[in-house]
């Protein structure tokens, strides 16, 4: 939806199944419009839609995409961002690591970022722009070489260069933002900052990688890594780092008492990476590679020293604080109040929630629509208090 100072908002669609074109088209009938029916049944309606690389081939033919169009007419939709993280399946199947893959090291990940931009270009409006979210250029454990490093910079402004000419043909204002992401190539606000660096030098001078790269800020990901919202915002746009998008999330936050251990055990699946990060009794970080393996260590008395533990597992963003389990929702909070502060700084947000078919029967007590429309009114509410509402 239209907010004011000229932002958007709207919710992922990758909490619902998209395997192919057919099959999000299905998710956006059947749940989507629900959704906007009670949210925003009078006004244009925004869909942060997610697309993997089956489904943008499917929708990118000309026919498909003709149909599209006129569906989000009909229905007083439009489409101002597209998460291109997942490349393949991201439900019903064993994710994890594999989310990654193919990384920016290599060309599929660029022919596939380039099909979403096109697909942008020809149905995002021009007072939104576009912007595509993608992976933190690849995960740690993949990365072995100085001259895979030099690969993904170099398809990154190969990309960089393909969408500042579609932008200048089509007159929209497209851009990529990289997804920062426990226990990735870039896992914090400072690697991000370390890495735009290495790309200006890589071409100095050469404005358009202001223009057309920045980051998108996921406030799950960040606080699991025990950042302050406030100060990472502020040094990456002190770097010139463009905020291409915020993601709303929110991540599970404990102390690891034997109780609470054992209440994870739920959480502790087989679909999606929960990375954790622990934060001892000396104020040291430890990194868990997931949750199942945070879990076994601890049941092996390996964890004694940890006093937090901040987990990669996106909850709601209306979730309550309970005895057991708290969540980082303060930072994301912190992440709207700078929004409201300098409200320039980012005209796309969107709230990502993708946990929906995993999270444990105590919190998913309605359907998935009653869920989106709880975040909303939280979110809505957040923004009302920083000067922030729908666009009449």
């Amino acid at each position: 939806m239209r907010l004011s100072h000229g932002i958007h908002l709207a919710y992922c669609t990758n909490i619902h199944r998209g395997g192919d074109w057919p099959e999000t088209f299905q998710s956006l009938r059947k749940h989507t419009l629900r959704v906007r029916d009670r949210v925003s049944p009078d006004e244009p309606y925004a869909i942060g839609l997610r697309l993997g690389d089956t489904a943008s081939r499917q929708l990118g033919q000309a026919d498909e995409l003709d149909v599209f169009r006129a569906w989000l007419e009909e229905n007083r939709c439009y489409i101002f961002t597209v998460n291109g993280f997942p490349y393949g399946d991201f439900h019903g199947t064993r994710v994890k690591e594999d989310v990654y893959a193919p990384d920016w090291t290599t060309p599929a990940r660029v022919e596939y970022t380039k099909r979403l931009f096109d697909i942008l270009a020809a149905i995002a409006p021009a007072d939104s722009g576009g912007s595509v979210s993608t992976v933190p250029c690849s995960y740690k454990e993949f990365i072995t070489s100085g001259e895979q490093v030099a690969a993904m910079r170099r398809n990154l402004w190969e990309v960089v260069d393909y969408i500042d000419e579609l932008s200048e043909r089509t007159g929209k204002d497209l851009h990529l933002g990289v997804e920062p992401e426990p226990l990735c190539y870039l896992e914090t606000s400072a690697e991000m900052v370390d890495f735009y660096r290495q790309m200006k030098a890589d071409r100095p001078g050469d404005k358009r990688l202001g223009k057309r790269l920045g980051i998108n800020y996921d406030t799950c990901h960040l606080a699991v890594e025990y950042e302050e919202a406030t100060e990472a915002l502020g040094a990456l746009v002190q770097e010139g780092i463009r905020i291409s998008k915020l993601h709303f999330s929110s991540a599970m936050k404990v102390h690891p008492t034997p109780e609470v251990l054992a209440g994870l055990e739920a959480y502790a699946e087989d679909i999606y990476f929960h990375q954790v990060i622990a934060r001892t009794e000396d104020g040291n970080l430890r990194r868990y590679r997931d949750l199942p393996d945070a879990l076994r260590l601890a049941s092996e008395g390996g964890t004694a020293a940890d006093r937090e533990w901040r987990i990669h597992f996106h909850v709601p963003l209306h979730c309550a604080p309970t005895e057991r389990f708290d969540t980082t929702a303060d930072q994301l909070q912190k992440a709207i109040q700078f929004l409201g502060s300098t409200p320039a700084v980012c005209s796309h947000v969107e709230m990502e929630t993708y946990t929906w078919e995993v999270l444990p029967d105590e919190m998913k007590q309605r359907d998935v629509v009653d869920q989106l429309v709880g975040e909303y009114e939280w979110t809505l509410a957040r923004l009302a208090e920083q000067g922030i509402a729908p666009k009449k």
